[in-house]
């Protein structure tokens, strides 16, 4: 685990080096257009921003016919829960996770370019989800998502503690998501951009 941190940050680290040297922008003007960003997407999506505690006492839910967003402001994440699945609240232990998605970049002026995704493949993606507490950590075993990496972007981790996962397929989980580079997939992460996801989850049978 140690040496996958250490590998992460080290193409973090050469990313920012690379972006900095190929347009002369700093990593602080990069956040910055990211941030303006997430602000025009979400002006353009017609998107209510809520707070983490309007989001509790709604009983941790969101108002889709109000196109409400939870935003999680230590991290920079924005949730929608469409769907809170079937299944039961997970408990400490391990899980193989499905996930159906599709990813697209956020760019200037909020506009949007499909990045990947699977939702017209025979075969979900598949993780191994580990839970302990309210921390989550897990791996993509197989799909789309491993072309970055292993390592699941940790934005698409906040969902599990909200959400119902269950066995059916009538019945997963539905949440929509606006994840910053910081909490995002490695390519993200290396270049300062922020990609608006998509995911269904649903444990393997």
């Amino acid at each position: 685990m140690k040496k996958l941190s250490i590998l992460l940050a080290s193409v973090f680290l050469l990313g920012l080096v690379f972006q900095a040297c190929n347009n002369g922008k700093t990593y602080a003007e990069m956040k910055e257009e990211e941030r303006e960003a997430i602000k025009r997407f979400i002006e353009k999506e017609d998107i209510n921003v809520i707070s983490l505690s309007q989001f509790q006492e709604q009983d941790s839910t969101t108002n889709v016919d109000e196109n409400q967003f939870v935003l999680f402001s230590d991290n920079g994440v924005y949730m929608q829960i469409i769907e809170e699945g079937n299944g039961e609240k997970l408990e400490d232990g391990r899980y193989e996770v499905l996930a159906r998605y599709i990813e697209k970049r956020i760019v200037e002026g909020g506009a949007v370019d499909t990045l990947s995704g699977n939702l017209f493949s025979p075969f979900p993606d598949e993780m191994q989800l580990t839970k302990s507490g309210k921390n989550f950590s897990a791996t993509f075993t197989l799909g789309q998502m491993t072309v970055y990496s292993g390592a699941v972007p940790s934005g698409w981790l906040i969902p599990f503690n909200y959400i119902k996962v269950g066995r059916e397929i009538s019945g997963r989980s539905k949440i929509r998501l606006i994840v910053p580079h910081s909490q995002g997939q490695v390519e993200a992460s290396a270049s300062v951009y922020p990609c608006y996801y998509e995911i269904t989850y649903q444990l393997a049978r």
